[in-house]
């Protein structure tokens, strides 16, 4: 018996870890079906979605967290920032409960990337710097680099440049340690052009120039690093023009010109930039030829106007403004260093601003150009004061999150002694109340235990009273067919013996032969009569079962104190059911009063017996409180009737609605 039952264990183990391999690869499926960009992004989702519901199904936490987190990135590919940041905080409470440190520092980046998208930079910041400190400690250089890269980028359009120029060394250290793969090729490249930029803001010219030359040469390994060849001779450009080395960024600016069918149908804003930049460098190089300067910005300006783009316009109308100024051109100066002033205004270009704020008070004369002059001043001062507070924003925000991290640890190790102590009580209370309460579920026990045993023993004897009828009506039939076999037909058999022999004789002594024979077939007659009186006066068939089945809903409702009525049918033969079925009957009866009485609260209970279509129909109707079939599906009660029903190859529904009661609906099938 062991060894079968050990034997069974393998089997259902061996099935068991199938079925779960199968779901699990059901789900790698579903994932990769999701990030295949040839398929309609609905049906991406669609798979997506049904991913993290079969892992849900399966409770798997791992699997969850692998299915939400794609889930999220689509997401994320269609700017739906607020649903990924939802699905990745999700993620977050998963991971920390399962103290996943992997998982948990991938949610904080993925809302923190969510943030620097929309360009919300403190709160960017605050989500990379939790990721990076578990990043750190899990050694995980790769993302830590990124995320290095990312937050020098934020502290750079912040112009918290000495920050944002020490994580951007640090992670290009990291970068420069990890294989020479395309990608990482491409964060070398960015990490040196982004160093460019950060020393031509802290007026490092030279090793501005280092960073670009060396962004160039790593570009030169990149595959379709044409536009990121570009961009940097552009950025090159213009730290030589900051030097006054004219002559060198009109070079480069020039060679950008000549190449502009190779990039232009890809960035159409590339091409007026760089000719408004050859033309300004032209104009504060001191070139004379005025209108071919004049030209080339009317030019950049037609163009970034036909493409209407606004921030390409910018720079182009300030530098329109700032060439026609010198020229002493009002009018036309006034014109663009308003659409500059406008446009600067609309997008919070706080440093075009200041030019043009500028160049409108030299351009407007008395109270005017002092307002001008007066909002240049204040907003120039704002602008410093923002720079200083932002150089400690950052500072701020780490050492904040330092402080709530210590905080949370505290209020998690004050929230365990506090678990520890309430458990402590709680199971001490539970003690106490189980004590209290279990003599009077004791009684209640056993009240139902010698309920169940008398019903049982009524049952029991019915079914004896029954077996006892049974064998009587079989004796009966026995003595009646006796008495028919052994005297009815010998009587008759003699008459008519005696009447075939009158044949033969006349006279009167025939004729009171033939009338004493008459009277004897009369007698038999009445014996006949009898006999058939005798089995006319037996009881209807089969009511006997349905007097055991009234005589327990009898009992069973007084003793629950509950009304009731029952109705039955006559058509059904009991004596042929057999009595497998009929003790489901009577059981599933007694467990549907049984679970009335405990759960539903009822004042009334009626129960109908029908036969319809060649089917017993059992049905028990109660006026209590109801209950919801799907959750309770598991319920011992509910358990015990389906399985009763399901030996008797019968059908059960359960129709209940929540305050107006139950109905319980049984079909047997019959055979006469």
């Amino acid at each position: 018996m062991r060894v079968l039952f050990f034997y069974s264990f393998i089997l259902f183990s061996i099935y068991s870890n199938g079925q779960s391999g199968r779901n699990i690869s059901k789900i790698d499926s579903l994932i990769q079906l999701s990030k295949d960009h040839s398929i309609p992004f609905n049906d991406r989702v669609h798979y997506a979605k049904s991913s993290l519901e079969l892992a849900e199904q399966l409770k798997a936490n791992s699997l969850i967290l692998k299915a939400r987190k794609n889930l999220s990135l689509l997401s994320f590919e269609v700017d739906d920032y607020d649903a990924f940041k939802t699905l990745n905080r999700t993620n977050l409470e998963l991971a920390s409960r399962l103290k996943d440190s992997l998982e948990i520092a991938s949610a904080y980046q993925n809302i923190a990337q969510s943030y620097y998208y929309e360009n919300i930079n403190d709160s960017a910041y605050f989500y990379y710097s939790k990721a990076i400190k578990i990043y750190d400690k899990l050694s995980s250089e790769e993302s830590k680099a990124y995320i290095l890269m990312t937050i020098s980028d934020i502290q750079e359009t912040e112009k918290d440049y000495i920050s944002s120029e020490e994580n951007a060394i640090a992670a290009l250290k990291l970068f420069e340690t990890f294989p020479k793969s395309q990608y990482n090729l491409q964060q070398l490249y960015m990490l040196n052009n982004l160093l460019g930029i950060i020393s031509l803001k802290l007026g490092h010219y030279d090793e501005s120039l280092e960073y670009h030359n060396r962004a160039e040469s790593i570009n030169a390994d990149i595959n379709n690093g044409f536009f990121n060849e570009i961009y940097t001779i552009n950025n090159k450009a213009f730290v030589y023009r900051k030097q006054n080395n004219y002559d060198k960024a009109l070079e480069l600016y020039q060679g950008l010109v000549d190449i502009k069918d190779e990039y232009n149908d890809a960035d159409p804003t590339f091409f007026p930039l760089v000719i408004d930049n050859l033309a300004y460098t032209k104009f504060v190089a001191n070139h004379s030829d005025y209108e071919a300067i004049e030209n080339l910005f009317k030019k950049a300006y037609r163009i970034s106007d036909s493409i209407d783009d606004d921030l390409t316009k910018l720079p182009i109308s300030i530098d329109l403004s700032k060439f026609y100024l010198q020229q002493k051109k009002s009018d036309s100066a006034l014109k663009y260093v308003n659409i500059s002033y406008k446009i600067a205004k609309e997008t919070s270009s706080n440093e075009i601003l200041l030019d043009a704020l500028k160049v409108l008070s030299k351009l407007k004369e008395g109270e005017e150009g002092k307002a001008y002059l007066n909002e240049y001043i204040r907003l120039s001062d704002s602008l410093l004061n923002v720079e200083r507070n932002v150089r400690n924003k950052f500072a701020r925000i780490e050492l904040e999150t330092e402080e709530l991290e210590e905080e949370n640890e505290k209020i998690s190790q004050q929230r365990m002694w506090l678990l520890i102590i309430s458990a402590a009580l709680l199971g001490t209370f539970l003690f106490l109340y189980i004590i209290l309460t279990q003599r009077a579920k004791n009684k209640e026990l056993q009240f139902e235990k010698d309920q169940q045993k008398a019903n049982e023993e009524i049952y029991n004897l019915m079914l004896s009273q029954q077996d006892k009828v049974d064998e009587a009506r079989a004796n009966e039939k026995k003595r009646i067919s006796e008495e028919l076999h052994d005297g009815i037909l010998g009587r008759l058999f003699g008459t008519r013996l005696s009447l075939d022999s009158l044949n033969f004789s006349e006279g009167k002594e025939a004729i009171n032969n033939r009338a004493t024979y008459i009277k004897e077939l009369m007698s038999i007659e009445n014996d006949i009569r009898k006999v058939s009186h005798d089995l006319n006066t037996d009881f209807v068939s089969g009511s006997g079962f349905m007097d055991i089945v009234s005589e327990l809903i009898e009992k069973q409702t007084a003793a629950y104190q509950l009304k009731s009525s029952f109705n039955y049918t006559d058509d059904i033969n009991w004596e042929g059911v057999p009595n497998k079925t009929k003790i489901n009957i009577y059981r599933i009866i007694q467990e549907s009063l049984q679970n009335i009485y405990k759960h539903a609260n009822a004042n009334d209970v009626k129960i109908s017996i029908q036969l319809k279509n060649n089917v017993i129909c059992l049905s028990i109707v109660d006026d209590g409180d109801g209950f919801d079939v799907n959750k309770s599906k598991k319920g011992i009660g509910l358990k015990n009737i389906n399985s009763r029903v399901k030996e008797v190859n019968g059908k059960a529904d359960f129709n209940s609605t929540l305050k107006e009661g139950t109905e319980v609906s049984i079909t047997i099938p019959y055979k006469n």
